[in-house]
């Protein structure tokens, strides 16, 4: 038994190393870092709860806090509805429907980097397709990416290009519904909707927690889209975070600090306030979470 328990641990050190060096070291040093002034190039000095005091002061920080809240509060209660509604419709029986399952998965295999360049292209006010959709039906054509007004509901837009893997999570929970419950509505006479809502929802239930909890924590650690659009164009303009700073969200504004102006302490702290944060909201989540998901298909 001995033996075979080191074997185990043998085969297992590969990971275990890793895990070691590249995951608990790193959230150990961050912790460390966040009570210190650290720049990368000089040995990290103690300073205490500077870090957070200093955060607490800094516009910029409170800027992308409020961006980033406004991205999830905005962008998570869509992306759900929008792939649990398109879930719902790919779970129909038509003809082609593989096809129509392909078509909308494959957005989610292209990178960010790319999706991120072609949405740049889209949205462009000059030559971008949805400006000349919008011409030709005589409607105004917004500056998509640099009007601060438009910035953050444009990332939105650009999220729901990617939701593939939600519609299909969404889909095999859908699937597993059983039949004989639609069957036994319609017998006594419930509709669509009332089914959808009775049945269909509170089956899923536990699959919509899933979803909301790791859509905030996403959204809370938004970047990449934000990162190209930034530093893609001139929209910066002399500024960190795009028009108006209306693209600084947490993420970026953690990256700015770290890798732009060496302030890894200052990174730190806010790395474990985000940590805090979704933390909290993830507990809060599941607290309530018993007043509205239904376990053992409503059992």
């Amino acid at each position: 038994m001995r033996k075979n328990t080191w074997t185990g641990f043998v085969f297992a050190s590969p990971w275990i190393v890793g895990f070691l060096l590249f995951t608990l070291y790193p959230i150990g040093a961050s912790l460390y870092y966040g009570f210190t002034d650290f720049n990368v190039f000089q040995p990290p000095h103690y300073v205490g709860l500077d870090n957070y005091e200093g955060l607490l002061k800094d516009d910029l920080f409170w800027k992308s806090v409020r961006n980033t809240m406004y991205l999830t509060a905005v962008s998570t209660p869509i992306n759900i509805l929008f792939s649990l509604i398109t879930a719902w419709l790919l779970n129909s029986r038509i003809r082609g429907l593989s096809i129509y399952r392909t078509v909308y998965y494959i957005p989610t295999i292209i990178p960010l980097a790319a999706t991120s360049l072609l949405w740049m292209w889209i949205m462009n006010a000059q030559y971008g397709l949805l400006n000349a959709m919008l011409r030709w039906l005589g409607l105004p054509q917004p500056n998509w990416l640099a009007d601060p007004a438009l910035t953050k509901i444009s990332m939105v837009v650009m999220g729901l290009w990617s939701v593939g893997n939600i519609i299909i999570i969404f889909l095999a929970s859908l699937q597993e519904v059983p039949q004989s419950l639609y069957e036994s509505a319609s017998i006594d006479g419930a509709g669509a909707f009332r089914k959808f809502v009775r049945i269909t929802l509170p089956w899923i239930s536990p699959i919509i927690l899933f979803q909301l909890i790791m859509q905030i924590i996403n959204n809370l650690q938004y970047f990449t889209q934000a990162y190209f659009v930034v530093s893609s164009t001139n929209l910066n303009a002399g500024t960190s975070g795009g028009p108006e700073n209306s693209l600084l969200f947490y993420a970026l504004y953690l990256y700015h600090n770290a890798f732009q102006y060496f302030k890894m302490g200052k990174a730190s702290a806010m790395a474990w306030i985000l940590f805090v944060i979704a933390g909290v909201v993830t507990w809060i989540i599941f607290a309530t979470s018993r007043k509205w998901v239904t376990y053992g298909g409503g059992d």
